[in-house]
Order: C-alpha cells, then sequence, then structure tokens
C-alpha cells in the first residue's frame, strides 16, 4: 500500500521559499486562501491535503481548491481538532481524522475514501459526519450502512428474519459507535438518551449489498464499510446507485481483506482510490494512528 495515493502530503521546510514568490493570499468565509506557483504544482491533485509542521511555529494545513496550469489555488482547513467545531460532539484527534473531518462534513465532495487500521476512527467520524449532516443540518434525509457479510458469503438467506435482522450480526461495529456517540449528551440523563437513540436508529438503514442492485439512492448519506472485500465491479455496481445529492462514504483497511481471492492490488477500494484521486468532487485519507487503545495499536504492529 505504500504506492497507494495516501490522500496527504508533507511539504518540505523551504516550500514557502520556492512557492512564496508573487502569491496571491487572502481571506473568505473562515479560510486563507493562497494563489501560487512554483515546482511542486504540478505534482498536486485536486482536494489533497498539505502539510506543514515546523517545531516553535504554527503548524500549516491546507487542501488543494484548484489547479490552472502551474498555478495552484489552496485554502486553510476547519479546525475540527477544536470542541467549538465538534462534530455530534466528537473532535478530530490528530491531523488525519481533521483531514478526513473536512471531506465528511464538505458539501461539495460526494465521494470519500477513508482507509486505515482498526481502530483509527473511520467509522466513529464518518457516522459523526452523517449524523450531523442528516438530523442537525438536514442535507440528507438518511443514513444507509451496508458491508460486505464475508464470514458467510452469499449465505444470508439461511439466518432467519427480515433484511435488517439478518444484518445485526455484522452491524456491532456501528451499534459499539453509536454508544459512543451517544454518551457525549450527558444532561439529556438516561431518559433524552433514549429517546435520542431511537432517532438516530430511525434514520439509519443497515442494508446488505445484495440487496442494492437496481436501487437509486436520493440525498442519502451512503456508507460502505469493509469495502476492501468488495471487487471494482461490485464498487461500481454500488456507487454507481447514487443519485442526486448522495455522499458516498467508503471505509476500510486494504490489510485486513478477508475474501479469498481478492489481494491488496485487486480490491475494489485499491481500485477507486487510485481511479477518483484528483476528482474535484471526491477526495481520500489514508488515517495514520490508531486510536482505541495501546494494546490494539500494538497488535495492529506485531502480529
Amino acid at each position: 500500500t505504500e504506492l497507494l495515493y495516501s490522500g496527504t502530503r508533507e511539504l518540505t521546510a523551504d516550500f514557502w521559499d520556492k512557492h512564496g514568490k508573487g502569491m496571491e493570499s487572502w481571506q473568505q468565509g473562515g479560510h486563507t486562501y493562497y494563489r501560487l506557483n512554483g515546482p511542486l504544482v504540478p505534482s498536486l491533485l485536486l482536494n489533497e491535503f498539505l502539510y506543514l509542521e515546523k517545531k516553535d511555529e504554527a503548524p500549516f494545513y491546507a487542501t488543494v481548491k484548484e489547479i490552472a496550469g502551474k498555478t495552484a489555488l489552496l485554502s486553510t482547513l476547519k479546525d475540527y481538532t477544536h470542541q467549538k467545531n465538534n462534530v455530534w460532539g466528537i473532535t478530530a484527534r490528530n491531523r488525519e481524522q481533521n483531514f478526513a473531518l473536512n471531506l465528511l462534513m464538505n458539501p461539495d465532495v460526494d465521494f470519500v475514501t477513508l482507509l486505515g487500521q482498526a481502530g483509527t476512527g473511520k467509522t466513529l467520524l464518518t457516522l459523526a459526519a452523517g449524523l450531523m449532516l442528516t438530523l442537525e443540518f438536514k442535507v440528507y434525509t438518511e443514513i444507509i450502512m451496508t458491508r460486505v457479510t464475508v464470514p458467510v458469503g452469499e449465505d444470508i438467506g439461511f439466518l432467519p428474519g427480515t433484511e435488517e435482522e439478518k444484518m445485526n450480526p455484522w452491524m456491532g461495529a456501528l451499534e459499539d459507535n453509536l454508544d459512543v456517540l451517544n454518551k457525549t449528551d450527558d444532561e439529556a440523563g438516561e431518559w433524552g438518551r433514549a429517546a435520542t437513540r431511537d432517532l438516530i436508529r430511525s434514520r439509519i438503514k443497515v442494508k446488505s449489498l445484495n440487496f442494492m442492485r437496481g436501487r437509486t439512492f436520493i440525498n442519502k448519506f451512503l456508507i460502505i464499510d469493509e469495502a476492501q472485500n468488495l471487487t471494482p465491479k461490485q464498487m461500481k455496481t454500488l456507487i454507481t446507485r447514487a443519485g442526486p445529492g448522495t455522499k458516498v462514504v467508503c471505509l476500510g483497511n486494504i490489510a485486513q481483506i478477508d475474501t479469498p481471492y481478492l489481494t491488496e492490488g485487486s480490491s475494489g477500494l485499491t481500485y477507486v482510490v487510485d481511479r477518483f484521486k484528483g476528482w474535484s468532487h471526491s477526495g481520500h485519507v489514508t488515517l495514520q494512528r490508531g486510536e482505541r487503545s495501546r494494546l490494539a495499536d500494538h497488535a495492529a504492529e506485531v502480529l
């Protein structure tokens, strides 16, 4: 995965020396914009995140808004590490999580891919953004969550019950994250929390992939979880379901493919990250640091 686009790029210490000449800069809507040219510009991609962190200096975080010939337009980010910008009670715990929330909360970005090992916060950040955009800002009418039911492949039919009930065993991850998101509101008390949980549940639909064919989703926030287990063809089938006003978020960990005939190179997740990079309405971030626990981080490293 070293070769896979990470969505982020560290700038060299001499970046401003090489790109500051003839630079225009202005402020608009809480962001600072920089129009600049220089040797790095031709290799930049739209919606790529740039960062420069120097000792004893304020860090610089920006995203690429436009590229025209040898000129690039950069914009600073919204700081989601700050409590005042919390998303459904969640704040970014590191640089990449902040990048991810900037994509998830941006209405101009229709397609987001988040890669990262277990515990980097992919599902939590995505759900928090989805709930905020659906329940608070009313940009989307509901959240649809789907994941590949790999353990038994196509055998979902053997489980009793409705589609929703059949998906429940696989949606433990969703429940765990909802518990975290529900804890954030202490003033509401037990009863208020139960009410919130029911409201959230009513707005999150769980679907299995087999039920997605022939559907069109309009004004939905569609989450494709465990996307590394999809083939490129399945991925295309899913993403082409998106109708007007729908945002699609793909989550996955390339190192955790459960399907016997897929490899890191042939996974649909690798495929879409590569194909979508540089499109003005899509963005990608590889989350780096696990935020789960020191045990989980160590296990991911050594096992």
